[in-house]
């Protein structure tokens, strides 16, 4: 039997408030263990919680941006559960009315194929704290709580069971990774769980209208982790049924070492929450003209800036990807643009020597010592034959290095084009008087010697002459 695998997935993005939800102490990672909280995030008795007007922006630019309704009206509840590291007892969160609903995102199969991703919700609460098992001799056998990350505000955004397999899956949080980094409301580091993921795994015969049984995968914390979480339990769920096993409902752990989920414990219902209302927060009203406030705020989405690339600025549509990939790289791309006026010459230097350097020397491009204005500086000397695109190269190592100009560089250093017909011509003439044989073999019909030629040329010349006239001279001398 053919079976399809239904995937939805539930992505948890911290956002990049400087405070939490509510209260003031500090989101920032990494600090002393249980340094940064107070009275309301320990949830000591009679502190109050007061929201984060920020966390509401950012969530409003987050369903914006996933093309979601944006609710007037939506209320805080408490969600009941007891474990060492939630200090209240209960976590505040959304449920009947969350603050954004019924968006999607369109996502790329390839050649050409598109497929829409509906997003059931993204709803705001408050993160737990973070639990420490024995990870030092000393606390062997033990477990200790930081409840640093309590209170920090998060958004949990719920697709549609729409996705059918990891690939879909995978280009999914891709893309809703993108557009919250984009954004600037999620830093997306995995690794610190800024960006976490809960997928929704069930698989149904092919033609069968009812979903089956599904299993919850917690918090995976890489793209390739959640390709293998996913497969392994589709294959899981497929097996035991053609054994003549039943899929339970259950919340599973991935074990990235050895590849294979395991069950941590079963899933819970809605109900099992005990949700209510939390007494402590009035409801959240979000006035039509804070959304337009918060619309016009919006920044240019990859989808349009890929779109742009191609379509305005004539790039191929693997440029527009890379380009558009990263919202810094973009930007530096852009504003070279703007100086140098030719966009394919732009990318080829952002895309090959920028990019280069950049993971050469572990530097963001906003960082980058060769600024869109030294760059298009050093575009316009090989556009205008002062320098030849290898000798270019040698420039823009040294503009990394010293933060100088072109100009400077090659003034200093003598690199300036040789265009001189006459100085290029004798060149051409004592390469060719050097190497009869290979001029016999080329006359011969060995039209692929040129390129000797011009080597032994541009050597000569210290690399200063301008190859184009190389070419031409020597091509004119061999066959006349």
């Amino acid at each position: 039997m053919n079976y399809e695998t239904v995937i939805g997935l539930e992505v948890h993005a911290q956002l990049t408030t400087r405070t939490k939800i509510f209260c003031g102490c500090s989101t920032e990672f990494g600090r002393t263990p249980n340094s940064q909280t107070c009275p309301v995030c320990l949830g000591l008795p009679g502190a109050l919680p007061v929201l984060n007007r920020k966390a509401v922006e950012f969530a409003i630019r987050t369903g914006l941006a996933t093309n979601c309704r944006i609710a007037p009206r939506s209320i805080f509840a408490r969600k009941n559960y007891f474990y060492p590291d939630l200090p209240k007892g209960y976590q505040i969160s959304q449920y009947e009315l969350p603050v954004c609903e019924h968006g999607w995102l369109d996502i790329d199969l390839g050649d050409g194929q598109s497929k829409r991703i509906g997003i059931t919700r993204a709803h705001m609460e408050e993160d737990a704290g973070k639990l420490i098992h024995g990870e030092t001799p000393e606390t062997a056998g033990s477990s200790l709580v930081d409840l640093n990350r309590a209170c920090t505000p998060l958004l949990e955004i719920v697709s549609e069971p729409d996705m059918r397999s990891a690939d879909e899956a995978i280009a999914y949080l891709k893309k809703l990774h993108q557009i919250v980094v984009y954004l600037g409301v999620c830093d997306g580091n995995l690794e610190e769980g800024s960006f976490r993921c809960d997928a929704n795994v069930s698989v149904r015969p092919f033609g069968q209208k009812e979903f089956g049984t599904r299993a919850e995968l917690k918090n995976i914390n890489s793209f390739r982790f959640i390709r293998q979480a996913i497969e392994y339990e589709v294959e899981r769920q497929i097996d035991l049924i053609e054994s003549g096993g039943k899929v339970i409902q259950e919340t599973r752990l991935f074990d990235s070492g050895t590849g294979m989920t395991r069950s941590m414990r079963g899933k819970e219902e809605a109900h099992d929450y005990r949700y209510f209302p939390d007494p402590d927060l009035v409801p959240l009203v979000i006035s039509p003209a804070w959304i337009e406030e918060v619309r016009a705020t919006l920044p240019e989405l990859p989808d349009a800036k890929r779109h742009r690339f191609v379509e305005e600025l004539g790039l191929p549509a693997y440029d527009a990807e890379v380009l558009a990939a990263d919202r810094n790289l973009a930007d530096y791309f852009d504003a070279c643009v703007t100086l140098a006026k030719d966009a394919k010459s732009c990318a080829n230097w952002v895309m090959g020597e920028v990019l280069r350097k950049l993971k050469e020397t572990d530097t963001e491009v906003v960082a980058a010592p060769v600024t869109p204005e030294l760059l298009s500086g050093l575009l316009a000397r090989i556009a205008d034959n002062t320098i030849s695109g290898k000798i270019a190269k040698t420039v823009f190592e040294q503009m990394w290095l010293s933060g100088e100009t072109a100009d400077q560089i090659i003034q200093a250093q003598g690199l300036k084009q040789v265009t001189d017909t006459g100085a290029i011509e004798g060149l051409v003439d004592q390469v060719i008087a050097a190497h009869p044989e290979q001029v016999a073999e080329y006359l011969s019909g060995k039209d692929k010697l040129i390129g000797f030629f011009v080597g032994k040329v541009m050597q000569a010349s210290q690399g200063k002459a301008n190859p184009g006239m190389v070419n031409q001279l020597l091509k004119k001398k061999l066959q006349g």
